[in-house]
């Protein structure tokens, strides 16, 4: 499969496509479950456009807990469904969608009860492993052990030991959301979906009673014009409700939104080499390895203020530092939280007040002639979800439409990424870049690598870090702009890269660099660049201050201090 950057003259190409042709799907929402219906339409032969209002991946699916898994803890809502076919695309997407996203990791499960709790969490784990193997892609991941209280304290040697009196030990897997969703955008776009960001539906065409189309409002330029559709797609995950009101309709379900807020601490704040997985009042709070770092989250609470920048308050913050500090020698303390973020799940509204307890099923329904509307569902099952979607769509157009086949097309990426990661050191010599540097990239662009490390071929300067985030190329940065769609600085420092939740200044050491290095791209003036710096250092101002309020109504107007970085009108 050919590979297609998402540079800006792409972006004005299918901008044009857009304008210009009748196409047979409009999918509006870039998130992972719209990214997806583009790579479903687009492979089954049809013509797709993808629209998104700001960034791939800018609301729900870059701020997950970035975990692909089954989902346990709807086991003991008896919900095996759910968890069978959450395993089973768990085991797909290592096995051969995105091997090069998307890696195994283990959690230990400490036990409090001596006796019954290990029958009964040791069941629970075990019925895990097997409707993982059932499902025919268990993807070799081992299954789960019993340890004793001194043999998890080896595997994590912070655990206090009054925490626990045994524990169990299982896999599931993790990736990167923000990065996922954009190579999905990305590999619908090599299969030739016309795919553009900061584009912004503000109306939906109509024939009477049917939808034909929706008038799309370029965010960059300003112009606003119209796209003809046979069928359009509505994925906009929280936002849902709004985008259903330009037609008028009600709808036949409603989404509602629940806020999650994870923290970032360095990896030094607690030693182990497991994942831990932790009972609260609430629900499961999860302690994730993640590079030099570890993620802690998440809540669960009711979010009815800005759904675009949805802020962690103060006693966000607190509640997850006070549950994960119950097993710790050691307690954490706000001084080690490098960095903070907030998503919202949607959720399909049910008679519970607690959104812990609603499901995190999918809906699909055509509520309009020409509108199909698919929301709910959770991250792991975003290919089913976006697949019943266009199944929606393709039940309504007149032509025979072949099947899905996104189950056997990997992203971009994913095919050769086994023969480069064995063959790393060989890359390290060629390019003259350490080998750890080259395993790193490997998992982040998978056998695109070259595409990144001819960039530092023809500019070895690109091949040093960038100033205070030595993770990061400086190649990574122009080359996010020039193939991965990034548009402004924060598309780069908090999606292509995670700069804004990894380092404790949340990026602000190197945006002046950054900056200097998108503006050739991206076609800047000294104005602009100005302009952009700005933004961001105002973005992580307003968070700052947002994470200082004790409730969410002070933290959402905190958070408000900072507008877009492109007003969203």
């Amino acid at each position: 499969m050919r590979s297609v950057a998402l540079s800006p003259q792409a972006r004005e190409a299918a901008l044009e496509a857009m304008a210009s042709t009748e196409l047979d799907v409009l999918v509006v929402g870039g998130g992972v479950v719209g990214a997806g219906a583009a790579l479903d339409a687009a492979t089954r032969g049809l013509t797709v456009g993808l629209v998104e209002a700001r960034d791939f991946a800018s609301g729900t699916s870059s701020r997950s807990s970035k975990l692909i898994h089954g989902g346990l803890r709807y086991l003991e809502m008896l919900d095996f469904r759910l968890v069978a076919e959450a395993l089973s695309e768990r085991g797909l997407l290592i096995e051969k969608l995105a091997p090069h996203l998307i890696r195994p990791v283990p959690f230990l499960y400490p036990l409090k009860h001596r006796g019954w709790e290990r029958f009964y969490a040791g069941a629970g784990v075990a019925l895990y492993d097997v409707l993982a193997r059932v499902s025919g892609h268990s993807a070799g991941l081992p299954l789960h052990r019993h340890l004793t209280r001194g043999g998890a304290r080896k595997i994590v040697p912070s655990l206090r030991k009054d925490a626990l009196v045994g524990a169990l030990q299982y896999y599931d897997a993790q990736v990167d959301d923000a990065r996922h969703t954009m190579f999905i955008a990305r590999t619908a776009a090599a299969y030739g979906a016309h795919v553009a960001t900061r584009s912004r539906v503000v109306g939906l065409l109509r024939e009477g009673e049917r939808v034909t189309g929706a008038e799309v409002h370029d965010l960059e330029s300003g112009r606003t014009f119209k796209v003809h559709a046979k069928q359009v797609i509505n994925a906009t995950g929280v936002w849902t409700d709004d985008t259903q009101s330009m037609v008028g309709e009600r709808g036949q379900f409603k989404v509602r939104a629940s806020k999650g807020i994870h923290l970032v601490v360095p990896r030094d704040r607690i030693q182990g080499s497991s994942g831990l997985i932790l009972r609260t009042e609430k629900s499961v709070l999860f302690v994730i390895p993640w590079g030099r770092h570890w993620i802690i989250g998440t809540t669960d609470t009711d979010w009815d203020l800005d759904k675009a920048h949805p802020a962690a308050s103060a006693a966000d913050i607190d509640y997850l530092l006070d549950h994960v500090n119950e097993v710790l020698e050691q307690p954490l303390t706000h001084a080690d939280v490098e960095g903070v973020y907030a998503g919202l799940r949607p959720l399909l509204s049910g008679e519970s007040d607690a959104t812990s307890k609603l499901s995190r099923e999918h809906a699909v329904a055509h509520t309009a002639p020409g509108l199909v509307v698919v929301a709910g569902g959770k991250y792991t099952t975003y290919r089913i979800m976006a697949k019943d979607a266009v199944d929606a769509a393709v039940h309504a157009l007149d032509a025979k439409v072949p099947p899905s086949v996104t189950e056997k097309v990997p992203l971009l990426g994913a095919e050769g990424f086994t023969a480069l990661k064995n063959s790393r050191y060989v890359l390290a010599a060629r390019y003259g870049v350490h080998e750890a540097r080259i395993a790193h990239l490997l998992t982040r662009y998978g056998s695109l690598i070259h595409e990144v490390l001819d960039l530092v071929a023809a500019d070895p300067s690109l091949g040093e870090e960038l100033a205070g985030a030595p993770d990061y190329l400086r190649a990574e940065a122009v080359y996010a702009a020039s193939h991965e769609g990034a548009r402004h600085l924060e598309d780069v420092l908090a999606r292509r890269t995670r700069i804004s939740i990894e380092t404790f200044d949340r990026g602000i050491g190197c945006v002046d660099e950054v900056a200097a290095l998108l503006a050739p791209v991206l076609g800047w003036s000294e104005d602009q660049v100005a302009r952009e710096v700005e933004h961001y250092r105002k973005r992580v101002d307003a968070e700052r201050e947002s994470q200082k309020m004790p409730d969410d109504e002070t933290a959402d107007s905190a958070r408000m201090g900072a507008p877009e970085v492109v007003p969203l009108r």
